[in-house]
């Protein structure tokens, strides 16, 4: 309820532009005393939140913080579900095991978890994930989609697709999409995508869509072990870059997105994801429980399954498998 009050502050005085509002005008709207209304300008100020305050005048917004936050998240956020709740921490184990965790217990539809830190990040096939600085995005959402569990696969490479429309309009990089859940600019790694689910035999219960962007990591915040395959928006474009803004846009985007995809279908996606295959028409090797071999990448099914060609000309679908590219 706290922070529901301080969103509900900055949505007004931003409304405002600059404009001052009264501290008693603020009490009427929200329905709360003028202390807790100074109480609560007192949290923002600390959250980087800039006011000017004029006796008999009130209150007006000068400027936004720089740090990544609820209220900064939220401020300016242009969705109808998408983000609606969010819950930020500053430090925590996991945003996947948060998201499944809130998900039993009914969290509704459209909820996002984000941290500035990560000590716990993990990714595909429980391989960790280096996300213990405060330089990315370690963003998961909670969704409740009408689709069949079958079509559940497709949900990464939906993802991995408007991730890469989002930054690559935002950035001017070419972004390539490595099956089945990562994004590589110049051959190494900017983002990784993990896709969960709890469901039943006919439906969905819920669906967490994670990931993680390196965005103003310097090449030295990567440990040596993965250094030279490891990459950040920073690094590619020689800029720092505002990470509440782009989680803004990727959410809005993202939203607009999975609505079209529930109308129209996978196919969209596939073209795009075609488009952007990270050595497509390439040698890779492929090992599998059972055999290894070398194989062309020739496209995607439609449930999201790869498909290759071996070099006996046989042509395989692939749907787990330990790929070297």
């Amino acid at each position: 309820m706290t922070n529901n009050k301080r969103n509900e502050i900055i949505a007004i005085l931003a409304k405002q532009e600059q404009q001052f509002i009264s501290g008693q005008m603020l009490s009427e709207q929200l329905q709360i005393s003028r202390t807790a209304i100074w109480k609560h300008m007192n949290e923002l100020k600390k959250d980087g939140y800039q006011f000017e305050s004029v006796p008999k005048k009130g209150y007006r917004l000068l400027a936004k913080p720089n740090q990544l936050n609820e209220s900064s998240i939220k401020w300016g956020l242009d969705t109808n579900w998408l983000g609606q709740t969010i819950i930020f921490k500053e430090q925590i184990g996991s945003t996947q095991d948060l998201a499944h965790e809130l998900a039993r217990k009914g969290e509704k539809h459209g909820t996002v978890i984000i941290a500035n830190r990560q000590l716990a990040g993990r990714g595909r096939m429980e391989k960790r994930w280096l996300s213990d600085d405060n330089g990315g995005i370690w963003l998961s959402m909670v969704l409740r989609p009408t689709i069949p569990p079958h079509q559940a696969s497709q949900m990464t490479l939906f993802v991995a697709v408007t991730l890469v429309d989002t930054l690559e309009r935002l950035t001017d990089q070419t972004i390539q999409i490595k099956w089945p859940n990562d994004l590589f600019i110049n051959g190494k790694k900017l983002a990784g995508i993990l896709t969960e689910m709890q469901a039943e035999l006919e439906a969905i219960q819920y669906l967490i869509i994670g990931f993680g962007i390196n965005v103003n990591q310097n090449i030295n915040n990567f440990s040596e072990d993965i250094r030279h395959k490891s990459t950040s928006l920073k690094i590619v474009s020689s800029q720092e870059w505002n990470r509440t803004e782009l989680i803004q846009f990727i959410l809005q985007d993202f939203e607009g997105a999975y609505q079209n995809y529930l109308r129209t279908g996978f196919e969209p996606i596939k073209q795009k994801w075609l488009k952007h295959a990270y050595k497509f028409n390439d040698s890779i090797f492929i090992k599998t429980g059972q055999e290894a071999f070398y194989a062309t990448i020739k496209g995607i099914t439609d449930d999201g399954a790869l498909m290759v060609c071996d070099e006996q000309k046989q042509d395989r679908v692939i749907y787990s498998a330990e790929i070297y590219w």
